[in-house]
């Protein structure tokens, strides 16, 4: 008897000591939620980054210059893209004007037409609804006597109204103009840590690239020599899901990307230079990429006027594709090697969500896959790589 009240006083013990490692580690997740997310996306920029640092060192190079040299030409590549979409940033906003103008138009029509169903329908359905008042009214002589009384009741007499109120004086309150330099400050105030964290960025890639051989030997330095096999496999089906992952998403946000533009250049649609590419992007969002990918080309078609038309076939057209890359691409190309089911992803792309926001739902997939390849790689966390995984 006294051996199973201390096992079950062990088991509460161990229960409360996982909830509070739990809640300690979420808490943590949450605080420190900048350097987590930077290190994270360091790392899979990393990943993405490693394959083309092996290629370059076949040309006999060695690894930090290597590294060096790729990242170089990575920073290049963004800064070109950059004055790019700057460009078309700014030619957008020039025509702002005209896109506002627009959209007025056709708010007050949907207003108007809104106004007028409103009337239709009162019109139509208070007589009727009088008229059986009446009748009812009619057919209880009593009744009507109180509802007479009601209506008299609801409407106040003319010399209880209550008092004008007195006129609003205007009162003009003087401002002197704003510093260039506070404005700016206040502007970039809000996102000061977010910069300073993505200044690290290009360093960490770097030092993981260049130190990437001593690292891995170093973490498997700290296991024993069983462990230290499935310490390495862990570590290379972390590597191979997230990058499977991001060069998957890129793969199909690249040829989303083109077949976008190509058909909203034949249908006219104004930027679609830029708007194929944030389109694509947002289709790639799960479960709400489908309305986010239709919303840029369906504004930017608002501009052509008198066009209701093309602006129907850029929405149908653009959810074509959304649903033709999601059901048939992303299996073949993504979900391969990142096996997870729909139920974990959701769960992932809440518990994220709610920790880092935007952030966090973008690295909600590649951080469960991680998970999963370390279960799938140990022995005794099997069992929750099976949770995890789809089949």
């Amino acid at each position: 008897m006294a051996v199973l009240v201390s096992s079950h006083t062990s088991q509460k013990n161990n229960l409360a000591i996982s909830l509070i490692a739990i809640a300690a580690v979420v808490a943590l997740l949450y605080y420190g939620r900048d350097f987590f997310v930077t290190l994270i996306v360091s790392a899979v920029f990393a990943c993405i980054l490693d394959p083309v640092v092996q290629l370059v060192m076949k040309l006999r190079m060695p690894r930090p210059v290597a590294t060096s040299i790729v990242i170089g030409v990575a920073l290049i590549a963004v800064y070109f893209l950059s004055m790019v979409v700057w460009s078309q940033l700014s030619t957008m906003r020039e025509d702002l004007p005209t896109y506002s103008t627009r959209i007025a138009e056709i708010t007050n029509k949907l207003n108007d037409k809104l106004a007028d169903l409103e009337k239709r329908t009162v019109a139509n359905v208070v007589p009727k609804v009088l008229q059986q008042q009446d009748q009812q009214i009619q057919q209880k002589p009593q009744e009507a006597q109180k509802a007479r009384r009601r209506r008299a009741a609801a409407v106040p007499p003319a010399a209880t109204a209550p008092p004008a109120p007195p006129p609003i004086q205007e009162v003009r309150v003087h401002t002197e103009p704003t510093p260039l330099l506070a404005t700016l400050y206040g502007y970039i105030a809000g996102y000061f840590h977010v910069l300073v964290m993505a200044s690290f960025v290009p360093f960490l890639v770097y030092f993981m690239l260049s130190w990437r051989d001593y690292i891995g030997q170093a973490i498997l330095r700290l296991f024993h020599e069983e462990g230290r096999y499935m310490a390495g496999r862990s570590w290379d089906s972390i590597g191979a899901s997230t990058r499977a992952y991001v060069l998957g998403n890129f793969f199909l946000w690249v040829t989303l990307s083109v077949f976008s533009a190509i058909v909203f250049f034949f249908l006219g649609v104004p930027y679609w230079l830029i708007i194929a590419p944030v389109s694509a992007l947002f289709s790639l969002i799960p479960y709400v990429g489908l309305p986010l990918s239709v919303l840029p080309p369906a504004i930017s078609a608002l501009a052509i006027p008198n066009r209701f038309k093309i602006v129907l076939a850029v929405v149908l057209l653009t959810a074509a594709l959304h649903v033709l890359a999601m059901n048939f691409l992303y299996p073949k190309i993504i979900g391969r090697r990142v096996h997870l089911n729909p139920f974990i992803v959701t769960v992932a792309l809440m518990f994220w969500g709610l920790l880092w926001g935007g952030v966090g739902l973008i690295l909600a997939v590649p951080i469960t896959a991680g998970v999963k390849a370390v279960c799938d790689n140990v022995e005794s966390l099997h069992g929750y790589g099976r949770i995890l995984g789809d089949s």
